[in-house]
Formats: C-alpha cells, sequence, structure tokens
C-alpha cells in the first residue's frame, strides 16, 4: 500500500491542512509536530500519538492520514468488538487505519503486532492516546520497534496566534491557555470550558484508578497541585493540604503524569560540587487549566493574584518544552537550586555549556531581573562550565544587556526556535 498521505502539499516546511476536512467543523491550523509524523510514518509501520484530551490529536491524525479508517475506541460499539473479535475488527481494516483512544481497548494492540509483521507497510497503523500509564507499558509489551511515539501536547503560542481570535495580552494568554477548542471559539468562556474539562476527566478517565467515592478528594488534589506550580515536589505538603496519605499522594500525582494534566521538570546536577535539589519541580501543561483550578476567572483577578508570577513561570516552561517536544528533544532541560537558595527557573543543557532563562512576569526592563541567573552563571564557570543568560519577561520590547538577552514574552516562541540541543 503506497503512503498517500505522504503527499500532502508543503508550504515553507509547514504542512497544509485546510480545507479538506468533510468529517469536522473545526478550523484546522497547521500543527509544528506534523512534518515529523509524516516523516516517521514513511519509515514506522505504526505511529503512537499521545497526549492530552482536547490537545488535538484526532484532528492531526485524520488531517494527515485521510485514506485511513478511522475507528474510536470511545465508541461502545467499537470498543465492544475491539473486545469480543479483536481480530475481525483489525481484519476489517485491511489497509490500516486510526485507532484513536487504544487506552480504552489495550489489548487490541497485542492482536496488532502479528498484522504489523505480517505485513511491514510504514504507516499504516495510526495510533491515539490520552493516558499515557496503560499504553507505555502496552507498546514497550507489543509493538516495541514497530512504533514511533509522539507527544502532542497543548498548542504552542506560534500554533495559538494561527486563529485569529488568540489573545493578545500576556494574561489573557495566561488565563484562556492554549486548548483548541477554546482559542477558536472566542465566544466562550475559558473557565467554563476548562470547569468541563475537570469534571469530564474525572468522569472518564480517573475512575480507572480511583474509586468514585475519593473523586471529590482527588479534585481536591488537582487544586492544591495547581497551587504549588514552581515549586519544589513535595508528596508529604500535598498530602496534609488534601487530608491523604503520602503513598496516595505520590500515587494520585503519577496519575495527572500519565493523563498529561502535569510534569515534572528534574534538577540539574551534572558536574557542580554543591548541595543541590535533589526533587524535580511541578508543573502543569496549560497555565489556563492551572487557573481554573485555582478559582481564577478573569483577567482581572489574575492581575492581582499571588499565583501571578507563578503561573507565568509555568506557561514559560511549559511553552518551552512543549516546543522542545514538537522538535523531537526530549531531555536536556532542567532547573537549578542550591541548599542555600540560589537558583535560575530553567537550565538548557548543550554540547558547550549552558543556556540559563529566568522567568520575570515584570514587564519594565530592569537589571535586577538578571540577577538570580547571574549568580548561577558564576557558580557554573566555577566548575567550568560556560553560561549565556537570558530572561524571559513580562514586557514588549527585546533588549541586549551586558549580562543576556531580555525575551519579551509574546517573542519567547521565536526565541526557544534557537535553543540549543540537548549535548
Amino acid at each position: 500500500m503506497a503512503c498517500k498521505h505522504l503527499l500532502c502539499k508543503t508550504i515553507s516546511g509547514l504542512i497544509v491542512l485546510h480545507n479538506f476536512l468533510p468529517y469536522t467543523s473545526e478550523m484546522i491550523i497547521d500543527r509544528d509536530i506534523a512534518p515529523q509524523v509524516l516523516e516517521s510514518a514513511a519509515a514506522f509501520r505504526a505511529i503512537t500519538i499521545t497526549g492530552p484530551r482536547q490537545s488535538g490529536k484526532t484532528t492531526l491524525c485524520r488531517s494527515l492520514f485521510r485514506e485511513h479508517r478511522y475507528l474510536s475506541l470511545e465508541d461502545p460499539d467499537v470498543r465492544q468488538r475491539a473486545m469480543a473479535d479483536p481480530k475481525g475488527l483489525l481484519a476489517a481494516c485491511a489497509d490500516g487505519a486510526i485507532l484513536d483512544e487504544i487506552q480504552r481497548a489495550p489489548d487490541l494492540l497485542s492482536y496488532l503486532q502479528g498484522i504489523i509483521d505480517e505485513n511491514p507497510v510504514p504507516g499504516r497503523w495510526i495510533i491515539t492516546s490520552s493516558e499515557n500509564l496503560t499504553l507505555r507499558s502496552s507498546v514497550s509489551q507489543s509493538l516495541a520497534g514497530r512504533t514511533d511515539v509522539f507527544h502532542l501536547l497543548p498548542l504552542t503560542r506560534q500554533e495559538a496566534c494561527r486563529f485569529p481570535s488568540a489573545p493578545g495580552t500576556l494574561d489573557e494568554t495566561l488565563l484562556t491557555g492554549s486548548y483548541p477548542e477554546v482559542l477558536q471559539k472566542p465566544e466562550m468562556d475559558a473557565s467554563r470550558w476548562f470547569r468541563a474539562y475537570t469534571q469530564t476527566y474525572l468522569e472518564r478517565d480517573a475512575p480507572q484508578y480511583i474509586k468514585p467515592r475519593n473523586l471529590i478528594a482527588f479534585r481536591e488534589f488537582m487544586g492544591q497541585a495547581a497551587g504549588r506550580v514552581g515549586t519544589l515536589t513535595n508528596y508529604d505538603s500535598l498530602a496534609e493540604a488534601s487530608s491523604i496519605t503520602h503513598a496516595t499522594s505520590k500515587q494520585w500525582l503519577s496519575l495527572l503524569e500519565a493523563g498529561f494534566i502535569v510534569f515534572r521538570l528534574p534538577p540539574y546536577r551534572r558536574n557542580i560540587r554543591k548541595r543541590l535539589a535533589k526533587r524535580p519541580k511541578l508543573y502543569f501543561y496549560d497555565s489556563g487549566l492551572a487557573c481554573s483550578l485555582l478559582g481564577i476567572r478573569t483577567v482581572e483577578q489574575l492581575r492581582s493574584h499571588p499565583q501571578r508570577g507563578a503561573i507565568f513561570e509555568n506557561w514559560v516552561v511549559s511553552e518551552i518544552h512543549k516546543q522542545r517536544r514538537n522538535q523531537g528533544l526530549d531531555g536536556g532541560m532542567y532547573f537549578y537550586r542550591e541548599q542555600n537558595r540560589t537558583e535560575t527557573d530553567i537550565v538548557i543543557d548543550a554540547a558547550h555549556g549552558v543556556l540559563l532563562l529566568e522567568c520575570k512576569s515584570a514587564a519594565t526592563p530592569d537589571s535586577h531581573l538578571f540577577s538570580p541567573a547571574r549568580r548561577v552563571a558564576s557558580h557554573m564557570q566555577q566548575h567550568g562550565i560556560p553560561a549565556k543568560i537570558a530572561v524571559a519577561y513580562g514586557g514588549s520590547e527585546y533588549q541586549q544587556w551586558p549580562d543576556g538577552a531580555l525575551i519579551p514574552w509574546n517573542s519567547l516562541e521565536q526565541y526557544a526556535s534557537r535553543l540549543p540541543q540537548p549535548a
């Protein structure tokens, strides 16, 4: 079978996906990860795309692989057939298929392995999942070496600005977040959408691992996690605030990671003879969801909220994390913190040193914005590690200072695309 989906027209390196999707009324925008997905589809027998609900996985797959049959395992009839007659279901898809939300019938992957081995045509099977816990185990057991795995996360700002209604100010951007459905419907109340999103997550995904009587406590736990963005992961603190045990706190945070709600940034520890932080920092993939869980509903609330600086840091860290994922980069991104609190928010490790990136929500340029990264750079250089400095801030003017670059929040995507690759 020829991979006809690889004939998609490209302009300036971006896949043109517009005006050919009869199955949806959504506005389709270019996703930066698309060229990599297509490249892998020419080489791998299967493609696996994971990511949070509503990040655009289905839209991306049906855009890039238009001639593939589409099967959603969320459909009760399809799921029942997948469980009762998996061989028959897969045999009916002789030319391959998009198997959407495979975590609903993970055993299907075991049967898919034999079919893939019998007919190893590249790009024939496209698999998506909104939950990484079950999928990780199933893929490693059934499709190891047969599939390339991608994470499609919520939109970067660069992608979000392809919507005509993209937020124009920093606070609007932080509050609106980066899920496609919110951005393509400017009349929608973002806070209401996030409340519904959270409820859907609690009703459809969480009950697989959490008893119904504990869902209210789990919802409280999510809010407590949102109040700790940008801080060292502390299971005991989360447990105490949520009235649960340490073990439950650890388990629930892992579930939020598996559902692509949160991620953890590891500490930088290479070749530094100092007492450094050992625990990772906690961040949300989407600032709008974090705001919703904190009860922030309006821009006015956000402007005066004590967590605004932490939410801005969360946005910058997640923005760079998403951009690197879209570029196929995994790892090489950390934070730095010594026991005496000397720290900087982001460390990008490269072959010839590091880049230290500080996050400051202040809108006024000031040399003091460089102070934390300046101290860390001095410590790095004492250990023979060359360090460059930059500050992402809440202002709108790019400036080059003796210490380094001052990067406006709305130009971060242009700067992030030029960040060094992992060592």
